[in-house]
């Protein structure tokens, strides 16, 4: 699996190389195939995936529920972070940003990838009775959590709602690199889920 894994993400970056020489349209067209997100709908409630360390997501989870979309967001928070649970480093940080507590509700887990968030998650909406569901992360990782989430509870509707991420511009992300290594890891986590 590992030399799968390994050739994969050779062929990509070889093929990243090839598509640099090609014109903007094409690159534009792969950064966009990556963000499949919609306009927020009303929802029983929103989950706020780990991996944001700027707070966009847990920010944009808060507006979202001041807007009336949802009552309360699951904050999403593996351990790891010099020894707390991202969601115990998110929620403040929203709080200090003006949203109140009350918002939130941790979700403290051991997963280390987005499949593992949506199993431990995904358990957890079921035991709530939840149906309808606000999926919220950045816009370069719309399309495969969604696919995921919706892979490991097909019983509930997600509405994937992207959360705006200063560096990935879908239409111009080869010019920051930043943008090109976002772009760059989830092709190759896109193309390892096919895989698998």
């Amino acid at each position: 699996m590992k030399r799968i894994l390994r050739a994969t993400a050779l062929i990509l970056a070889a093929g990243v190389v090839l598509l640099i020489l090609f014109h903007a349209s094409v690159l534009a067209a792969l950064g966009n195939f990556l963000v499949k997100a919609g306009p927020p709908q009303k929802a029983d409630v929103i989950v706020v995936l780990a991996g944001d360390g700027f707070g966009h997501r847990i920010l944009a989870a808060g507006e979202l529920i001041k807007q009336g979309y949802a009552p309360k967001a699951l904050i999403s928070g593996p351990d790891g972070n010099y020894g707390n649970y991202e969601c115990d480093l998110a929620i403040p940080f929203a709080v200090k940003a003006g949203d109140p507590e009350s918002y939130f509700m941790h979700v403290e887990h051991h997963a280390r990838s987005t499949a593992g968030e949506a199993t431990v998650i995904g358990k957890q909406l079921h035991e709530m009775g939840v149906k309808r569901v606000i999926l919220v992360t950045s816009n370069f990782h719309t399309r495969r959590a969604g696919n995921i989430f919706r892979r490991t509870a097909p019983d509930l509707d997600f509405i994937v709602v992207a959360a705006p991420d200063e560096f990935f511009k879908p239409d111009t992300w080869w010019h920051d690199r930043e943008a090109s290594k976002a772009f760059a890891y989830e092709w190759i986590k896109t193309v390892a889920e096919w895989m698998r």
